[in-house]
């Protein structure tokens, strides 16, 4: 058996996928989150949404979901992803979300950004947030 031989590393993707993508700042989140042509997306997991809460109104997304979600072909296609509206992928840190990002935007999301910082920094900033019964 032989040892990961590493080619690419996480940095590595996260640097890729950032130099491809639009991250948008705290302040265009916030503002943007009161907006319809906006469409939210949590792509952390159930665990934690409960323990955190989420944007108001944005849409669940479990990370490992993404592909099938956006897929029209898939048997798993969600048609929220139909809109022609802007998605804003969020998650913890916006390590998540920066990769989701650029494959959202490879299977032709046209209008798709990310949160900088993610959840941690809406929080941090003072966003609005919605508890899960």
């Amino acid at each position: 058996m032989t040892a990961n031989k590493k080619k690419k590393s996480v940095q590595d993707l996260l640097n890729e996928a950032n130099s491809q993508i639009e991250t948008i700042s705290i302040e265009k989140a916030l503002h943007f989150s009161k907006n319809e042509d906006y469409v939210f997306v949590d792509l952390r997991d159930i665990r934690e949404l409960k323990k955190s809460g989420k944007i108001p109104k944005s849409f669940s997304c479990p990370r490992g979901m993404l592909e099938f979600w956006i897929d029209t072909e898939s048997p798993y296609h969600k048609e929220i992803f139909n809109q022609e509206k802007t998605f804003v992928f969020y998650c913890a840190s916006g390590w998540r979300s920066a990769l989701s990002t650029k494959t959202a935007s490879e299977m032709g999301l046209e209008n798709v950004c990310h949160i900088e910082g993610g959840f941690n920094s809406w929080i941090k900033n003072g966003g609005e947030v919605e508890n899960l019964d």
